[in-house]
Parts: structure tokens; C-alpha cells; sequence
């Protein structure tokens, strides 16, 4: 408009604004359910998170996938697809117990991202995982995900270390869920 000025509008008047295209977003969350998840509210806290990422992907409109690891095994509770809110319901009736196969897990998250790539093309992989770091297993970092966040739920006093050293070996970011009190 402030070409056209006071004349009347004219083809030559309109200017054309090249819109940037980001490629599309994958946040893979990776849950941890096991037995020491349940001590001190961790997994209610974790769930939360959880949660409120789906929510925040949603009003994004980027896509999502929920995995949950513990004494059940992994589980599917949302394959990749676009983020709608309501899917954070998915996370009310998980329960926790058990053991913690975080290797098996990360695994069955990385040929998750890898078949997403496979199947869409180019897209942006977040693989996120939210653990206290409770288990003697020592996994490798998923090679799928351009971007790997630690968001550890380890009790701040007695903190066990291992999702910092985790962080550090993978080359991921590391963020701490329960604050020093």
C-alpha cells in the first residue's frame, strides 16, 4: 500500500513477501515409568511435563510421539503424528513400576525417528528423554535425532549424576526438572 500511495492500486503496486518454510518437527518423548520414577511425585512431575510438551507441539503444529519405558516394557502410547492437544489425556492412566529398559527404549525410539525420516522426508528430530537416571544401563545416543534434550528427574540431593554424564557423552543438552531446594 505504501507503493500504491494515493493512486489507484495497480498490478505493479503489489509486492510480492517470500514466506520462509521451516521443515516439519518431530518431538519424540521418551518417558521414564519404573519403580524409582514413582518416589517423591517424579513421575507425576514427569507426566506433567510431558503434558504440557504435547500442548506446546500442538500450538506449534509440530508432530509427536510418546513412548513409555519401565517394569512393563516399552510402550506406544502415541505414534507419530500430528500434535493435538488431547493427546496429553493418553498420559492420565500410566502408572509406574518396575525396571527400566532405557536402552531398549531409546532403541525402539531411534527406528521410530529413523522410519519417520524414511517415510516424510526431511524433518527436524527432538528426541527427548525424561528419567531420574536410576538404572545401571549405559545406552547409546539414538543417531536419528538431530536434537537430543535430558530433562532429569534425579533427586537433587542425592543425585546419582548419570543423565549430566549421559548428556555430555551424547553431546546433549541437559536440564534439570527438580530445583535444588
Amino acid at each position: 500500500m505504501v507503493a500504491k500511495g494515493p493512486a489507484l492500486l495497480k498490478r505493479e503496486h503489489l509486492r510480492r513477501q517470500p514466506v520462509t518454510l521451516r521443515a516439519s518437527r518431530l518431538h519424540c518423548i521418551v518417558l521414564d515409568t519404573s519403580g524409582s520414577m514413582r518416589q517423591r511425585g517424579r513421575l507425576a512431575l514427569a507426566k506433567g511435563h510431558a503434558a504440557f510438551m504435547i500442548e506446546q507441539a500442538a500450538r506449534q503444529g509440530d508432530d509427536v510421539a510418546l513412548l513409555r519405558f519401565g517394569g512393563q516394557g516399552v510402550e506406544l502410547l502415541l505414534p507419530p503424528g500430528r500434535a493435538r492437544a488431547a493427546g496429553s489425556q493418553r498420559l492420565r492412566p500410566v502408572g509406574g513400576g518396575g525396571g527400566t529398559p532405557l536402552a531398549e527404549a531409546l532403541a525402539q525410539a531411534d527406528r521410530l525417528l529413523q522410519r519417520t525420516l524414511r517415510l516424510s522426508g526431511p524433518t527436524e528430530c527432538w528426541l527427548w528423554l525424561l528419567t531420574d537416571g536410576r538404572t545401571l544401563e549405559q545406552p547409546q545416543a539414538p543417531v536419528a535425532a538431530q536434537h537430543l534434550v535430558i530433562v532429569d528427574f534425579d533427586d537433587p540431593h542425592k543425585t546419582l549424576g548419570r543423565c549430566a554424564a549421559w548428556a555430555a557423552r551424547w553431546g546433549a543438552e541437559h536440564r534439570l526438572a527438580l530445583p535444588a531446594a
